[in-house]
């Protein structure tokens, strides 16, 4: 797999990629320039890199900082992550490719990698469920708590018109008796 990847390693530059520089091209006032590197070892690796160091400097540049004109400096910063996008959507097409190609060579090796995500999906899976599982056997724990304390209080018989009565006349002393 290593030597089907060194096209991305030895000096591939993808079609329609241009040196690495701040917006609007090296030596444009008021924009960063990336450090120059060699156009013979130029992969899509290293224009990554540069891209992303070019987006950094140009939020950090001290052109941008006291610059005034803020469309400008929008401007800029749109080309720098644009730029970055590009060279990033190119790795990716490059790591698509590797993938088609090892589909194509060896269709096994693909379909082991798809059982082994779905294992690990399944395990995923079921412990989330045994979470739900736990949390569910908890809350029904409590309600069933609740419920029981609720059932207390509704064993006695219902207030009736003389309850008020029964619980006055238990409050009071025992009369005394009359002689006869």
């Amino acid at each position: 797999m290593a030597s089907s990847m060194s096209g991305m390693f030895s000096g591939q530059q993808a079609p329609g990629a241009h040196p690495v520089g701040g917006p609007g091209g090296p030596g444009q006032p008021g924009f960063p320039v990336a450090t120059p590197r060699p156009q013979g070892g130029n992969t899509l690796v290293d224009e990554l890199e540069a891209s992303f160091e070019a987006c950094f400097a140009s939020l950090v540049s001290q052109d941008y900082v006291n610059g005034t004109d803020q469309e400008e400096i929008r401007t800029g910063v749109d080309q720098c992550i644009q730029k970055f996008l590009d060279v990033a959507r190119q790795i990716e097409c490059f790591f698509l490719q590797k993938r088609f190609q090892l589909s194509v060579q060896k269709p096994e090796q693909v379909v082991k990698e798809d059982v082994s995500e779905l294992r690990y999906e399944l395990q995923r899976k079921e412990m989330l469920v045994q979470k739900h599982l736990s949390k569910l056997h908890h809350w029904q724990q409590v309600l069933e708590e609740v419920s029981l304390q609720h059932r207390k209080p509704s064993d006695l018989p219902p207030p009736g018109p003389l309850t008020f009565l029964e619980q006055a006349s238990a409050n009071l002393p025992p009369a005394p008796l009359k002689p006869s």
